[in-house]
């Protein structure tokens, strides 16, 4: 990302970098931001207090521009499977697209017309994650990030599976 001014305003936006010396500093600033970002999502899964508070807010229906949002369901195998596609390290620098959750929750469908009911489903899953706040948009962009509400609570549900129920969510 290169940082510069327009009539005065800044202006923040992703430009390609030349691997020159005279972009070192960039290059220092993008690598402390993705480590920060990485340390911040380890530390959330040992700290159960934060896990704690969020588990039981998105236990229960919430309300977003006056409708009703579903209730989260940590143990049920679609929710599951939903936190364990959000959670890949790989999307923890540049975050996530609809398209790499579709393609790890239902795979990668020839049709057109089944790739689009799978793609608006994925949306409105998202826009639950959303609403109870585990899941964020990145301004100006297609692409997602998990919170530091969302690491808390995802990454407990995913480790309380792994060493409690290891049978019950094959998945």
């Amino acid at each position: 990302r290169r940082r510069g001014t327009c009539q005065g305003q800044p202006v923040v936006g992703w430009f390609p970098m030349a691997k020159r010396v005279t972009n070192l500093y960039r290059y220092l600033e993008i690598s402390r931001l993705a480590n920060s970002r990485y340390l911040n999502a380890l530390a959330s899964v040992h700290d159960l207090s934060q896990a704690r508070i969020a588990l039981h807010q998105a236990c229960r229906r919430t309300r977003s521009h006056g409708r009703s949002v579903r209730a989260l369901n940590p143990l049920a195998t679609q929710d599951f499977r939903l936190f364990q596609a959000v959670m890949r390290g790989e999307h923890a620098l540049m975050g996530f697209r609809n398209r790499h959750v579709r393609t790890r929750l239902y795979g990668d469908p020839k049709d057109p017309g089944q790739k689009r009911r799978l793609s608006a489903r994925v949306s409105r899953l998202l826009k639950i994650l959303h609403t109870h706040r585990l899941v964020a948009k990145i301004p100006r962009s297609r692409r997602w990030r998990v919170t530091r509400r969302g690491h808390a609570l995802m990454s407990a549900t995913l480790n309380l599976s792994k060493d409690y129920f290891p049978n019950a969510l094959a998945a």
